[in-house]
């Protein structure tokens, strides 16, 4: 059995997978959502606090070159770049410069409210307080023509690039005056410094992957090494169907099964006892019923009168036939033969070569089909059946082959009569007969029914609308080589 057919959906393999999948799928979305609104809520908590110190320094900053006067603050500026340097670069403009904002987002705008609220509550002597975040590449510095890849390294990219990452910069400008912009750039402290959003990183969604399809692969190598004994099992009772003498079934895998499995086995064991009694039991009542019939016979002929030696006779007769009927029906529907491989067709080829020897009594449409494991000698004593009774009682048979996924059907249609719809079913019986010849007991459809039963197929009859009778006969493709 290839992977394909162990995945159909109709498996108990596929079954177990595709709930483990689901129950993955659920379980990961619950704890994924859960772990988002906590994790994110702390993350919002977390770059409030840090852009609130933020701004903070930049009140301190802001606040220190205001007490500067005018002319000094850009030799103080110098200095201190000349000393290493600020956390953050700072620069006074005449204007106020362009900034090229990124996109929205929860923790871009927490940062950006954090940053203003801060600054318009600590700076009371300032015109106007701008705030955004600007990617690397379109930051402007000193004036709307110069951007960071403009300037000397020394100047500003130790302290507003994070290379390879390049995260987005934070830009606060202040007017402090008509014509006077306090110009603060910086990047946020780590963990935030990203402004990273999203749900699940690329790393989570990586080990979800792989822990999903670990736990995929540790259930499909359990249960099918569950699935092993249970397949064992059906195995053992369709083959049990045809040939009662199996082996019995080893006792393993889950202990549902091995329950199961002895169960089987103690069943087996009591058909096999119960087939054996019948047998006795039949062949001890022939045995048993010859002896008187052969005396009685031997007693009808001292009878005087011819009439009633004749009814005797008769009657003895009967009884005879009614007791070889019995033992062939026992014997017919008893399937002790050996399996072999079966070619359907080839065994209507010849069940049907002996009506078209002199005119073509049978028409046949072969089509393709498997080999099949079956007991060859009763699968051709079903076909005989039918398609003689066929030919027999409707002077022409038909015969038609088609396939499906589970079963191989045979059709035999004929041009009689057909049989009463309120006959259909007992035509199955033993001894009933609807035709009044005597060449027949009424126990041939009975018989091959059984067989098919045997081989877990079936036989179903039918009358035509056109007229005649419809035979369908069944066989499981579970039997295919």
């Amino acid at each position: 059995m290839g992977l394909e057919q162990r995945l159909k959906p109709n498996s108990l393999v596929a079954r177990t997978l595709w709930l483990t999948l689901l129950a993955v799928i659920i379980a990961q979305g619950i704890a994924t959502s859960i772990w988002f609104v906590e994790s994110k809520q702390k993350e919002v908590e977390g770059i409030h606090s840090a852009s609130s110190s933020m701004a903070t320094m930049f009140a301190s900053t802001v606040t220190f070159f205001q007490s500067l006067p005018v002319n000094y603050r850009h030799i103080v500026l110098d200095q201190i770049r000349n000393m290493g340097g600020t956390r953050f670069f700072v620069s006074f403009n005449k204007e106020k410069l362009i900034v090229e904002p990124i996109a929205n987002t929860r923790l871009k705008v927490t940062s950006v409210n954090a940053v203003t609220e801060v600054l318009e509550k600590k700076l009371n002597k300032v015109t106007s307080v701008s705030v955004n975040f600007s990617r690397p590449e379109h930051l402007r510095l000193l004036k709307n023509d110069i951007f960071l890849s403009d300037l000397p390294k020394s100047w500003a990219h130790h302290t507003l690039t994070l290379e390879p990452i390049n995260p987005p910069i934070l830009v606060v400008q202040i007017e402090l005056a008509s014509n006077e912009w306090l110009y603060i750039a910086a990047l946020l402290p780590a963990p935030y410094v990203t402004l990273d959003d999203t749900i699940l990183g690329r790393e989570q969604i990586i080990f979800l992957l792989l822990s999903t399809l670990l736990l995929l692969l540790l259930t499909y190598l359990l249960v099918k090494r569950q699935v092993k004994p249970l397949k064992r099992l059906a195995k053992a009772a369709n083959e049990m169907s045809m040939d009662i003498d199996q082996p019995a079934l080893q006792e393993e895998g889950a202990s549902e099964l091995v329950t199961a499995t002895r169960a089987f086995n103690r069943m087996q064991r009591r058909i096999r006892r119960y087939v054996s009694d019948r047998d006795h039991l039949f062949s001890a009542i022939s045995h048993d019923l010859k002896t008187p019939i052969t005396r009685l016979r031997l007693r009808a002929e001292l009878l005087e009168s011819d009439v009633k030696r004749d009814k005797f006779n008769k009657d003895l007769d009967e009884l005879e036939i009614m007791v070889k009927g019995a033992l062939q029906c026992v014997r017919d529907t008893d399937l002790h033969e050996n399996n072999a491989q079966v070619d359907i067709s080839e065994v209507i080829q010849s069940v049907i070569e002996s009506h078209n020897y002199y005119e073509t009594k049978v028409t046949f449409y072969p089509i393709e089909l498997g080999i099949i494991v079956a007991k060859p000698l009763a699968i051709k004593r079903v076909l005989t059946n039918i398609i003689d009774n066929a030919v027999k009682y409707g002077e022409h048979a038909e015969v038609v082959t088609t396939q499906t996924e589970e079963w191989i059907k045979i059709i035999v249609t004929d041009k009689g009569n057909g049989i009463p719809k309120d006959k259909l079913e007992l035509v199955f019986e033993p001894y009933f007969r609807i035709a009044t010849d005597t060449d027949g007991h009424g126990l041939g459809l009975g018989i091959c029914r059984n067989i098919l039963h045997g081989h877990g197929g079936d036989l179903i009859i039918s009358n035509q609308e056109s007229g005649g009778l419809k035979a369908q006969i069944y066989i499981p493709r579970g039997l295919e080589v």
